[in-house]
């Protein structure tokens, strides 16, 4: 496999001198390694996705009753008349997840 060819820039945050894999163009801003993984958004948190929603309200629970097993149930939607709705454990069932 061919090494990268590396560029030297100046960090825009930390104003380092750094090495970067591609050419820098002028006008936009280049972070070192270092600030770059400061920057970036954490994709995971506690083996959950986080969107950067941590703010955000809990979900409003719409009642319903499961199709399959008539059981009453709440659903993170509003149910749309004439659609089935099903329970987790039916829509689980269905859909073949442990």
């Amino acid at each position: 496999m061919e090494e990268r060819k590396m560029h030297k820039a100046v960090c825009a945050k930390c104003k380092k001198e750094c090495e970067v894999p591609f050419e820098p163009t002028e006008g936009k801003e280049v972070l070192c390694q270092e600030c770059f993984r400061k920057s970036r958004p954490r994709r995971f948190n506690n083996n959950r996705r986080n969107f950067g929603n941590r703010d955000r309200a809990p979900r409003q629970m719409h009642k319903a009753v499961c199709a399959k097993c008539k059981k009453e149930c709440e659903v993170p939607f509003k149910p749309t008349p004439g659609k089935e709705v099903l329970c987790q454990e039916c829509f689980r069932e269905k859909n073949n997840r442990f």
